[in-house]
């Protein structure tokens, strides 16, 4: 029996030895867990600032839009991008082009804009005439023949006027009145309906193109007729050194002097219709379903400096700025002519020059031919 007490005590001892053993084993286990933990945090450190190097942070952004974005080795994270602002130096120009050359006119392929004048004038071509004495006051190249561009439509409204028709006749805007020499646009569309009297009044004051075309081809006999009794007044005036081959002074081909100018300006003047639409300021008309308000060409017409009786402007490249006016400066009458001006406004800046060097004393007459 004590034999059997010895033995069942040794089992239990060795028992209990193997359960301390066990968890002697487990605590040593876990122990070397956290060991092998406390190894790897700063490599997982290492990751996170790594990524977030590679990856921006999420930040609000007004405006900005949210995309999911992954970095290589990390998972992908919410980050806010915020638009962005291009400014000039950021985009990408076209290889700029050489400006093209400016087109000269005849008058400066002449080498007209070369002459000396005590007025400086900016008009390669002047003459200021005394209306009732023809005394010649002013002489610039007055005698240079040159495209005349609209002057043209002061003889096409002269024509028009003496050929005795109805001012209140309805004339049509057609095809034919679509500019193919300039390319030219117009406010009058085609199929327009105006009475003559309205397309007079446009072509002086305005200077539209297509109202004059239609003038000249409701002429009797038509267009050529009308640039046939265009050219027989001239010859019939005096004007030896003008020619037209159109009514509307698009065309290089309608050219004049400043003498011969001078006077188609006083017998035009002498014509109360051509005064009164000529220095008309604006004019409204009905054109389809709307009124359309045209306005003058020449702003003189305007200013209270000056007192016009009859007036023209015109332009093409081949015959610069043009001026044809009918005015009374310093008591006088006076008829001025200006061509081949340089520049939007220098042909109305010298009209200016003139009023003033005549208001002045000691006005002397200028030759510069």
């Amino acid at each position: 029996m004590r034999v059997f007490l010895v033995v069942l005590l040794g089992l239990l001892l060795s028992v209990g030895d193997a359960s301390i053993g066990v968890q002697q084993a487990q605590a040593s286990a876990k122990r070397q867990q956290q060991i092998e933990r406390s190894k790897k945090a700063p490599v997982k450190e290492s990751v996170r600032k790594k990524a977030s190097a590679v990856a921006p942070k999420a930040a609000p952004a007004k405006g900005g839009t949210t995309l999911r974005r992954s970095a290589p080795g990390v998972s992908a994270r919410s980050v806010a991008v915020r638009p962005m602002r291009v400014s000039a130096s950021m985009v990408r120009r076209p290889t700029a082009r050489a400006p093209e050359p400016a087109r000269l006119s005849y008058g400066q392929l002449a080498g007209l804009d070369k002459t000396d004048d005590p007025l400086e004038l900016r008009s390669s071509v002047a003459l200021i005439v005394d209306q009732d004495t023809e005394e010649v006051l002013l002489a610039k190249n007055a005698g240079a023949v040159l495209p005349i561009a609209s002057i043209t439509k002061l003889m096409t409204a002269l024509v028009v006027s003496e050929a005795g028709q109805s001012m209140n006749e309805l004339l049509t805007v057609t095809e034919a009145e679509i500019d193919t020499e300039k390319g030219s646009r117009s406010r009058l569309a085609v199929g327009t309906q105006l009475t003559r009297g309205e397309m007079l009044h446009l072509a002086l004051m305005s200077s539209e193109n297509r109202a004059a075309h239609a003038l000249a081809r409701y002429y009797p006999g038509g267009l050529q007729a009308a640039v046939h009794a265009m050219n027989a007044k001239a010859l019939a005036l005096g004007m030896s050194a003008t020619h037209y081959v159109e009514p509307t002074g698009l065309s290089s081909g309608n050219q004049s002097s400043a003498s011969d100018l001078a006077k188609l300006v006083k017998v035009a003047y002498s014509v109360p219709l051509l005064r009164e639409l000529s220095t008309s300021p604006e004019y409204t008309v009905r054109v389809g379903r709307k009124d359309v308000e045209f306005h003058t060409t020449n702003s003189l017409v305007k200013s209270p400096s000056w007192e016009i009786g009859l007036q023209k402007t015109g332009y093409i490249s081949e015959a610069g700025r043009c001026l044809v006016m009918q005015t009374q400066l310093a008591g006088r009458r006076l008829v001025m002519v200006f061509l081949d001006s340089a520049g939007r406004y220098s042909r109305l800046g010298d009209a200016e020059r003139v009023r003033k060097w005549l208001a002045s004393e000691g006005a002397v007459e200028v030759n510069a031919n």
